[in-house]
């Protein structure tokens, strides 16, 4: 009999911690390696200056640049995905992910 919940991940394979940020309307995903307490330090010294852009890894190892002013909403989430090695968040080592059409 078999114990496992519909949504369950098998467990022969390897798995990893994805963060989502969205911001206003737009959502990116977060490259693996990204230091999740700076870049909110960053995000927070942006705000506070009245506004400034902060730069971060998305998956697919493209960095991005997003303004943050203290109208700006900013939500960090978390989840846990099937292992990517290609995710290094090594901006000078793209490669095809979810900007690709």
């Amino acid at each position: 009999m078999n114990d496992d919940q519909p949504g369950d991940m098998p467990s022969d394979r390897s798995t990893m911690v994805r963060t989502q940020i969205a911001i206003d309307e737009a959502s990116f995903f977060l490259a693996q390696g990204q230091d999740l307490v700076a870049l909110k330090a960053r995000i927070e010294e942006a705000v506070h200056a009245g506004g400034g852009f902060v730069s971060f890894v998305v998956v697919g190892n493209r960095e991005v640049s997003a303004l943050f002013t203290p109208h700006s909403r900013a939500i960090l989430s978390v989840e846990t995905v099937p292992y990517d090695a290609r995710d290094t968040g090594d901006s000078d080592d793209p490669y095809g992910g979810f900007f690709d059409a």
